[in-house]
């Protein structure tokens, strides 16, 4: 639970950033932007006025937003003929974040509060989440410890013949009882992930998902991550997972394999490890993602790689790392066109990796957090491949 001074700092910010944009206020509806300001996760929107006081508009459960917020006006959610008492006729001008708030949910508003104009604050907000606290990354240091406990469980039960169903089975059912909470939350538009990955024969197939390996899946309804595929001996297996805990996300991935590798698959694995280990150092304030990005993809096209970076040819992610937090998918990411520089607090999940049709996927992901030196690293266990 977050304490409130750290509520209050959060929404300051914010406030600072409405003034400097001419807002009066902003409603948050999206529950989990609820959550980073007001710490309870019900069923609520948040009134933050650009001066002055929050107030915390709770349809379910009232009882309990009260017993999880710090905030100090929490009342029931009004009905609609009341709702334009709560903002002052004065707050003319008001955010809310477009990029998740459905259209529905606009027009709703725009109704309650005729003649209001509003206004798209969402890159303000994720700007905002981008930093951490120290309170937040203490969360993401207990995630990634967490999470990486898991990840040294793997030789115990990674078998030749078991399923790529099997082993992502048995890894999520460890994860699950070590307390991780299982929401993958996403902010972009027709993304979804169930906990991860775990991946071999099916790993080089193509798919909706926005990253370098998405694996079959079980159905064309769910086109990603474990099949029923065999996994076989001499084959890359990449097992890529969050961890979710307290709401915060870590994102790791290594490599395992029953005898021996390819020695292509063993040179790409190398040069993952050297473009992260560039992009750890690189992870400094004021450096600027997207010059990081060509950096990886030059080191990529030296090594005569560039054309299975970072996913299926013809089908690449044009990032090398994403932003990790409330969500899977915050700012900063290093990527083609985010001419943003980092700041120290910028956590973000780097995870270079080639894909090899026929033969499968390679390459190595980290949770780091940006400082004055470099990346502090938080999924802090060996990248080494695991052979069996």
């Amino acid at each position: 639970m977050i304490t409130l001074d750290e509520s209050r700092q959060r929404m300051a910010t914010m406030q600072e950033m409405l003034k400097g944009k001419g807002l009066d206020g902003a409603l948050f509806i999206i529950p989990i932007d609820v959550y980073y300001f007001t710490g309870t996760r019900q069923n609520a929107t948040l009134w933050l006025p650009a001066d002055g006081e929050p107030v915390l508009l709770v349809r379910k459960s009232l009882e309990r937003a009260r017993q999880e917020s710090p905030l100090t006006d929490i009342r029931p959610f009004p009905s609609s003929k009341e709702f334009a008492a709560v903002i002052p006729e004065s707050a003319r001008r008001i955010g809310m974040t477009f990029d998740a708030a459905p259209v529905q949910q606009l027009n709703f508003y725009s109704k309650l509060l005729s003649g209001r104009e509003f206004v798209d604050i969402s890159p303000l907000n994720r700007d905002i989440r981008s930093v951490k606290s120290g309170f937040e990354i203490e969360q993401i240091k207990i995630s990634g410890t967490c999470l990486s406990s898991i990840f040294t469980q793997v030789p115990e039960f990674l078998k030749a013949g078991m399923r790529e169903l099997d082993l992502s089975a048995e890894f999520e059912y460890r994860l699950r009882k070590a307390g991780n909470e299982g929401y993958v939350r996403m902010r972009a538009f027709n993304q979804e992930l169930s906990q991860g990955l775990a991946v071999s024969t099916g790993a080089p197939s193509y798919g909706f998902f926005d990253g370098a390996v998405t694996g079959k899946g079980l159905s064309c309804a769910s086109p990603q991550g474990a099949s029923l595929d065999v996994i076989q001996e001499n084959s890359p297996v990449l097992i890529d997972y969050t961890g979710v805990f307290n709401g915060y996300i870590t994102d790791m991935t290594r490599m395992f394999v029953i005898g021996s590798l390819d020695e292509e698959l063993k040179h790409a694995f190398t040069v993952a490890l050297s473009i992260q280990n560039y992009l750890q150092r690189s992870l400094l304030p004021g450096a600027i993602c997207e010059e990081l990005f060509l950096a990886s993809v030059e080191m990529a096209e030296k090594a005569g790689l560039c054309a299975c970076f970072m996913g299926m040819p013809g089908e690449q992610a044009r990032f090398v790392g994403h932003g990790v937090g409330l969500e899977l998918d915050e700012f900063p990411v290093i990527a083609q066109g985010f001419k943003v520089p980092l700041q120290i607090g910028n956590s973000i999940a780097i995870e270079p990796k080639f894909v090899f049709p026929g033969k499968g996927v390679i390459g190595i992901e980290n949770t780091f957090v940006v400082t004055p030196d470099g990346g502090l690293k938080i999924t802090d266990i060996p990248d080494d491949i695991i052979y069996l």
